[in-house]
């Protein structure tokens, strides 16, 4: 597969939303442990209305469909999860832009642009303990992939969950789990969990 047309981008959505579905009491229980036990519930929500509204009115391109998830995200989406979910997938749709489908450079460029959104509305860094510690190196495996696409989003999934696993030592510098200080050590952040199932999911809906 050398590109990713509207309809697979769709069905990366539908599988998120089953991913947030079947990991939420895990991700509750991450965000029981540094923040407010609310993260599976809120993307649960989120990801359930997102996919509907998809369905309800399928996009014609890229820049249509981050749209109206990223809308759908920020009214749904409780937290600061919303807001920064929103704005990745927003800046995704505007990185993207009215077309019908993507090539590995115009996936790359998408997700660029949708995390340089969310560290715009986050000011976090990487090493803060956030989503954008998984994010990041999954971004910087799409910039660097070659013309397989399945690969390549496989690689930035790796590279997700890598991110992920690392948030688990590290003290939170930002968001609720920072109050906590030393004591968010050795808790993975539940933003960089859902991120990393973002990453999987669409490397699955890939090689399906």
């Amino acid at each position: 597969m050398s590109t990713l047309d509207i309809a697979t981008l769709t069905a990366w959505i539908d599988a998120y939303r089953d991913a947030i579905a079947e990991h939420k009491d895990e991700l509750t229980d991450l965000d029981r442990a540094i923040g407010d036990a609310d993260h599976g519930s809120n993307m649960a929500r989120g990801t359930q209305a997102a996919a509907e509204k998809l369905a309800e009115a399928p996009p014609a391109t890229v820049a249509d469909l981050g749209k109206a998830v990223g809308m759908t995200l920020v009214s749904t989406v409780g937290g600061a999860s919303g807001p920064l979910y929103g704005t990745f997938f927003l800046r995704f749709g505007v990185g993207a832009g009215a077309v019908s489908e993507l090539d590995g450079d115009g996936l790359a460029k998408a997700f660029r642009a949708g995390l340089d959104g969310v560290l715009a509305r986050g000011k976090a860094e990487l090493e803060d303990k956030t989503m954008v510690d998984a994010l990041t190196p999954a971004v910087e495996a799409l910039e660097s992939g070659g013309d397989d696409l399945v690969a390549t989003v496989s690689a930035a999934a790796d590279a997700a969950e890598v991110g992920r696993d690392a948030t688990v030592p590290l003290v939170a510098r930002k968001g609720r789990a920072s109050y906590l200080g030393d004591r968010s050590a050795g808790h993975m952040d539940p933003g960089a969990a859902s991120t990393a199932l973002l990453l999987r999911t669409l490397a699955q809906v890939l090689a399906a």
